[in-house]
């Protein structure tokens, strides 16, 4: 089997999962950034640089690797006639599985019940606390804003700022005629912008090693900052969301992996390395490109990974969803507000059109939040959104593992809908992990 893979699996021993792992650092940097948070909260605070670099760098990096992966996954293909139908079936599968998020959230939310008793009183609340927030929720869902947001004004900005949705506009337009007037001249063209692909995950594979440093920046700024007490207040929502983001992934995900035949747990110890990265820096750009290049290797092609994964991380965001129904469930209860059934499915249909409406933008989970709140009539008062600000940081972090997991699922299941995947291939990387070159060491 090693030799019709193509590859030959190299034997780890245990230092290979100790000190020379990537992994074991940036779970001993977790540990670390948590005990100075508790010990020291003022320096601690003073330590949030260090994540801020990383993540501004990784942005710097995931613009032109999107490009590039981009370009020459559809370069590649057969005809321009897979690339519409890669994208829209994507779109279907967006849309179905984003609808099923959301119902989630609202489901456990009522089952679970995790403001029920808070009796909070919307009199006490500091609405400046949220401004920056809801001073331009009217945009929110606004599909043409959306579509104009998609066309920069130049062609460099989208790179320095890491705006996917631009840089992936920019990359599909530029493949598209490529692939139509490119003729003969097409491999040649394909030539650097593969070369320049490869230097840049290499300089990616090299930055990977500081992040154990940005983990400890993050951990430390989080508990410094927001401290224990935040937890401890807010448990039961963020027992309720860690239960609703395990059940999206084991069972709305896994049942979807085993139409496909293909074993969820197996996937998920398969993506281990990315899944660990964005837990502790709170960030999808950390894993986004070394995700495209672990799917690739496993036998997924590249146009479906160049077009899938950037695509599914402006418009696929399945515990984003689940994190916004679900929270407007915890306000109705916390605040002692009653929703009908039927307000209930509007928070579903509407959130099927707001969650959309912030893509790229900082802060933007609590603007759709506060734009839902609004389109809902004021049945909720917007102002007591504030009431997640302590909490919001630690469940950023389970947000950004689900989305991480949705997306790759997602990258998954439609190259095995539209047979752009080498299943055998993809089975066996799924059996034998260390044989999947990767750009995350260790």
């Amino acid at each position: 089997m090693d030799a019709a893979c193509g590859t030959q699996t190299k034997k780890r021993g245990w230092k290979d999962y100790t000190i020379k792992s990537l992994a074991f650092w940036v779970v001993f940097a977790i540990i670390a950034g948590i005990a100075f948070g508790m010990i020291d909260p003022k320096m601690a605070i003073g330590a949030k640089p260090g994540i801020d670099w990383f993540i501004k760098i990784l942005k710097w990096l995931v613009g032109p690797i999107i490009f590039l992966t981009i370009i020459s996954g559809i370069v590649g293909l057969e005809s321009l006639k897979e690339v519409g139908t890669i994208g829209l079936k994507a779109l279907i599968y967006f849309e179905i599985v984003s609808t099923f998020a959301l119902a989630i959230g609202v489901l456990l939310g009522n089952v679970l019940g995790p403001g029920k008793g808070m009796n909070l009183s919307v009199d006490s609340l500091d609405a400046s606390s949220v401004a920056k927030f809801t001073t331009n929720t009217g945009d929110v869902g606004d599909v043409w804003k959306i579509l104009k947001g998609a066309i920069p004004s130049d062609p460099i900005t989208p790179f320095l700022h890491g705006n996917t949705l631009q840089v992936l506009f920019m990359a599909l337009c530029l493949a598209i005629l490529i692939s139509a007037f490119g003729g003969k001249y097409k491999p040649s063209i394909l030539k650097p912008i593969e070369i320049a692909q490869t230097f840049f995950f290499k300089i990616l594979t090299l930055l990977m090693w500081l992040s154990p440093i940005a983990t400890f920046s993050a951990m430390s700024f989080l508990i410094g900052k927001f401290g224990v007490i935040s937890l401890i207040n807010m448990a039961s929502l963020l027992g309720v969301m860690l239960v609703s983001v395990l059940v999206f992934i084991f069972g709305v995900l896994g049942i979807i992996m085993a139409i496909f035949k293909i074993n969820i747990f197996k996937f998920m110890r398969f993506i281990a390395k990315e899944v660990l990265i964005v837990f502790a820096t709170s960030s999808s750009e950390s894993a986004l490109a070394p995700l495209m290049r672990r799917l690739e290797a496993a036998g997924v092609s590249r146009g479906t990974t160049g077009l899938v994964i950037p695509t599914g991380y402006s418009f696929n965001l399945d515990c984003t969803n689940i994190y916004l129904s679900l929270s407007i469930i915890f306000l109705s209860q916390a605040f002692n507000i009653p929703l009908t059934l039927g307000e209930e499915l509007s928070i579903i249909f509407i959130l099927m059109v707001t969650s959309k409406g912030a893509v790229g933008v900082t802060g933007s989970g609590f603007i759709v939040l506060a734009g839902t709140l609004s389109a809902m009539g004021g049945a909720i008062p917007v102002a007591t959104v504030s009431v997640l600000l302590g909490v919001d940081k630690f469940m950023s972090e389970m947000r950004a593992v689900g989305n991480l997991c949705g997306n790759a699922v997602a990258c998954v299941v439609v190259g095995a809908w539209d047979k752009q995947i080498d299943m055998e291939k993809f089975k066996y990387s799924l059996d034998h992990p260390e044989s999947v070159a990767d750009t995350i060491p260790g």
